[in-house]
């Protein structure tokens, strides 16, 4: 299994990274795992635009999906004929609310250039990749991920609070893509967002192999969250995500 990241930055794009987005390949198939503010313009830096099996949408903020709507024109209007559609895993409303960010009915809104389906908890097959997710702690319907291949296993927080059910679907990952937006500071709103300091506890309670810190808020220093998640506790190797990096699982 292959995993590069496309975009690494949280809540916004920065000026080094769009938002939240990753390329998961394995077996000739390839799958995106959120499209998110300006991520598509990074992809055709590392992908064929058009070679994509199939995308995984964790939760519908707009720096995790967004870029879905540049993606519908250049697979709906491409000059040499539409792109076959494609399958686009993601909450209920997918549908709905992608039509609603483009202002297209609701009948077809983007039904013709993609195949939504609704996630819910528990394994399933997409391509050659068994596929777990589970609830996080988010204000809207947003989902963790588990994607095992072959063995190996790649995990993927998507936007959490503290979660007992993200140290499960990071046990024993090989790659526990995590995300780290707030630094500590007194009084920080539950049920949000992990600091640098909770996503390594995480990742000590799932005993997973190496954390990548990602979802990196623009205002923050991420070297600082770097010295923050090593001093929780985890004993794997931490790092940050940027855009470019490569994991060969």
């Amino acid at each position: 299994m292959r995993v590069t990241v496309i975009g690494c930055s949280g809540s916004f794009p920065g000026p080094d990274s769009p938002a939240s987005c990753y390329l998961i390949q394995a077996d000739g198939f390839s799958m995106l795992l959120d499209l998110g503010s300006g991520a598509l313009g990074s992809l055709q830096r590392f992908h064929p635009l058009y070679d994509i099996d199939a995308i995984c949408l964790s939760h519908l903020h707009p720096d995790h999906c967004h870029d879905m709507c540049g993606y519908w024109v250049a697979r709906r209007y491409r000059p040499e004929g539409m792109a076959p559609r494609i399958p686009v895993h993601g909450p209920e409303v997918t549908p709905r609310r992608m039509a609603e960010a483009y202002d297209l009915p609701a009948d077809p809104g983007m039904t013709e250039a993609f195949d939504f389906h609704a996630l819910r908890n528990g394994p399933y097959e997409i391509g050659p990749f068994r596929v777990t997710t589970a609830l996080m702690s988010h204000p809207i319907e947003a989902y963790g991920f588990r994607i095992e291949y072959d063995g190996r296993v790649l995990a993927y927080s998507g936007d959490t609070g503290e979660s007992d059910a993200l140290v499960e679907l990071a046990r024993d990952a090989d790659l526990f893509l995590c995300e780290a937006s707030f630094l500590d500071a007194p009084d920080l709103p539950p049920e949000l967002h992990l600091t640098a300091r909770e996503a390594g506890e995480h990742a000590a309670r799932a005993g997973a192999d190496r954390l990548v810190l990602t979802h990196l808020v623009p205002w923050n220093d991420a070297d600082q969250s770097l010295v923050e998640a090593k001093g929780s506790g985890f004993g794997g190797a931490i790092e940050l995500a940027h855009v470019g990096a490569v994991y060969e699982l």
